[in-house]
């Protein structure tokens, strides 16, 4: 019989990346950060208004989705679309607007 680790395992299991690594790799000093603990940050505003000149950037917005019956859904689909574009060579982040309710509280679904 096949096993599956629960989505609170995963979770847990997680490393975060220091924030400062992460900007590093999008192209953003460490002067520009402005940190809130070691795994996240604002980004300065000096860096922001430096940044309009430059071409826009390409976004894609998940937005709705049925779930598999194994639970994959949009934020699944939005770390999957991440890694892949970055394993092509693309430079791209994601931001997820809120975490689903399974690795925070061991259930599934939510209706956020």
């Amino acid at each position: 019989e096949m096993t599956f680790k629960s989505d609170i395992e995963i979770a847990r299991e997680a490393r975060k990346q220091p924030i400062a690594q992460i900007g590093e790799k999008l192209g953003i000093p460490s002067e520009h950060l402005l940190p809130f603990g070691h795994d996240k940050a604002k980004i300065s505003q000096d860096f922001i208004k430096a940044q309009a000149g430059r071409e826009n950037g390409k976004l894609i917005l998940v937005t709705a989705i049925n779930p598999t019956p194994a639970g994959e859904g949009k934020t699944t689909t939005t770390v999957g679309l991440g890694d892949g574009l970055n394993a092509i060579g693309k430079n791209a982040a994601i931001c997820i607007r809120e975490p689903s309710l399974g690795p925070c509280f061991g259930m599934k679904g939510g209706a956020a």
